[in-house]
């Protein structure tokens, strides 16, 4: 089981992360103006971004704890259950997402800090 605190912790780990509301009740985890990872602190469940062949691996590994992410999910976004997700799985969904949109100088910062040992940036 995940909070939704820990799934904020865990995305604005990742380097130049940031937090912002968005209409009105969602809480959005950006690079910049780019989204990977969204929720609401009430709902029990994060929409993450993904790649559509991830998307379906993921559904039919795991179809209690994934489903296509309402709006976003023909994009290839998957809807996350907190309550069911293990912790380990959300923060290397997070690492993906976030890897999607940020800028490839930063990913590559990224990578080499991980290599070196030293952990995330």
């Amino acid at each position: 089981m995940v909070t939704f605190d820990q799934f904020l912790t865990m995305g604005l780990a990742l380097p130049r992360a940031t937090e912002r509301l968005t209409w009105e009740t969602e809480v959005t985890l950006r690079v910049g103006e780019k989204i990977f990872a969204m929720g609401t602190p009430d709902s029990g469940a994060v929409c993450v971004k993904a790649s559509k062949e991830d998307q379906a691996e993921l559904l039919a590994a795991a179809p209690e704890i994934f489903s296509v992410a309402p709006y976003v999910g023909r994009h290839g976004w998957v809807l996350v259950s907190l309550a069911k997700v293990d912790p380990d799985e959300l923060h290397d969904l997070l690492v993906e997402a976030w890897r999607s949109i940020a800028p490839k100088k930063l990913v590559r910062e990224f990578d080499a800090a991980e290599i070196k040992g030293s952990g995330p940036v």
